[in-house]
């Protein structure tokens, strides 16, 4: 069974509601026969994205950066996947108080040095979300998770 990894920091509660509009979506029930793993950032390891198939990826903006959290999580595990995982699908979404620019940046360089595949649009939200930003979330997760299932329908 195909696996999605949602590796997350979630220090706030704005960034919570967008995780959980992301978790929501990628676990639609019109999405079947995918697993799907969270993890926090500083908790994922190498195994994890190897097992994994594809990956999510939430973080704050933190100093005109992703956080430390992230940072650390892709320090640990570039090395050791970088060869395994070219040309998996992720997709990600970075939340700021006012400024998202260099996050996006930071991220787009570590997983295009990775060699993975954006399977979708980033959400980029600045301040509280609203019902867009959430249902943007809710959207990145599903389009990612449904880009894992497998052509067979699963077995019941």
């Amino acid at each position: 069974m195909p696996t999605l990894l949602i590796v997350h920091h979630t220090p706030s509660p704005n960034c919570q509601t967008l995780f959980e509009a992301v978790l929501a979506g990628a676990t639609t029930p019109e999405i079947e026969g995918v697993r799907v793993v969270r993890r926090a950032a500083l908790a994922a390891t190498a195994s994890d994205v190897l097992e994994a198939d594809g990956y999510l990826l939430g973080t704050p903006a933190n100093l005109g950066y992703m956080s430390g959290a992230l940072k650390h999580f892709f320090d640990q595990i570039y090395y050791p996947c970088l060869d395994q995982t070219r040309g998996r699908p992720f997709g990600y979404y970075v939340h700021g108080g006012n400024d998202v620019t260099g996050a996006v940046r930071a991220v787009e360089a570590v997983t295009t040095g990775l060699g993975w595949r954006r399977a979708a649009e980033p959400v980029t939200v600045t301040g509280e979300p609203g019902k867009a930003d959430t249902q943007a979330c809710w959207e990145l997760g599903a389009t990612v998770a449904a880009g894992l299932m497998p052509d067979e329908p699963p077995r019941r």
